[in-house]
């Protein structure tokens, strides 16, 4: 694992200089601020609740990659005065899905800082987080020497046909998408990553019945106390060291975790699925994924009798979807 760790991080020195910067505002940075990074292509429609919603969580400054975005997320990032920006028209496949670019950042700019790394479709929540933002959750952290926290990726629906609702750019995306799955969730322990590999949810049910180990995984550790010498291995499913993965299970001891409320399934997924399904750039095996954005360009409905409606992070809790630990 160690050398696995140096490979990736040789990968990310390596394809930094694939990087252009729009806006660079880091000198802003303070120490003890909490940083998100995320890499985005043409999400203009979703980045104005996505800042909104993890600004009021306690994220001081953002650190964004776009990728060739022509819907202007640029403009729009580069305009918002906590937000540093760096482009790039290179392959998002071949840089492991953004991490690699990612990674130079957190080197760069994360090390020392609680870092919450997130896709622009997953909005962080965690047990009290109404109340208790990040500053209180990292601290409570730091006092018990644990450097990072898991999450559960939840894919939220709408009722009826996923290109059917409306919605505009800065509406809380639970307004439109406000069902899931819960019932289908399995995990599985990985060895040699010491972490619980977690699927299901309504991909699983609808795209991945006949090979349910095709399907997405839904485990993630987005928040972490970084270092420079730190790697995630896949997205952020896991990380290297190895202990950072002990997030969730019997590993866990004690501490809360989180869900990322997946906004994947808003309205404009149908024309994305056309155009992911013709850049193919975000899966490793695009193949496979051939019959899964046919079904989503089809404009199917996710819903089910068994679906349950969003109701916050306590009936999230209740169903085992999240834990708040010993945090309270």
């Amino acid at each position: 694992m160690r050398w696995t760790r140096r490979r990736l991080l040789v990968r990310a020195l390596r394809k930094h200089s694939q990087l252009r910067p729009v806006v660079d505002r880091t000198v802003a940075i303070r120490k003890g601020d909490i940083l998100g990074f995320s890499t985005v292509r043409n999400e203009a429609e979703r980045l104005p609740y996505f800042l909104r919603h993890h600004r009021a969580l306690g994220v001081a400054h953002f650190l964004f990659v776009d990728n060739a975005s022509d819907d202007g997320t640029r403009d729009y990032l580069a305009a918002q005065p906590d937000v540093s920006l760096w482009c790039t028209g290179h392959s998002y496949k071949l840089s492991r899905f953004g991490i690699d670019w990612l990674t130079w950042l957190m080197m760069r700019f994360g090390h020392g800082h609680w870092c919450l790394t997130l896709d622009a479709d997953e909005l962080l929540v965690y047990p009290h987080h109404d109340t208790r933002d990040l500053t209180a959750l990292t601290a409570w952290l730091d006092a018990r020497g644990r450097p990072a926290m898991g999450a559960i990726l939840l894919d939220l629906y709408p009722k009826g046909p996923v290109g059917a609702p409306d919605y505009r750019p800065g509406q809380d995306p639970t307004e439109v998408l406000g069902w899931f799955d819960a019932g289908n969730i399995t995990t599985k322990y990985q060895p040699p990553l010491r972490n619980l590999l977690v699927r299901g949810g309504v991909r699983a049910r609808m795209f991945f019945a006949d090979a349910p180990a095709r399907a997405p995984t839904l485990s993630k550790t987005p928040l972490i106390r970084w270092k420079r010498h730190y790697a995630y291995v896949s997205s952020t499913h896991s990380a290297l060291p190895a202990r950072l993965n002990r997030v969730r299970g019997l590993e866990a001891g004690g501490l809360p975790s989180g869900v990322l409320l997946h906004t994947k399934f808003l309205p404009s997924i149908v024309a994305k699925s056309r155009e992911e399904k013709r850049r193919r750039e975000h899966f490793a095996n695009s193949a496979l994924y051939e019959t899964y954005y046919d079904a989503l360009i089809a404009n199917p409905e996710l819903w089910c009798p068994e679906s349950i409606r969003l109701e916050g992070w306590r009936q999230l809790e209740a169903l085992g979807l999240m834990s708040r630990g010993d945090w309270g």
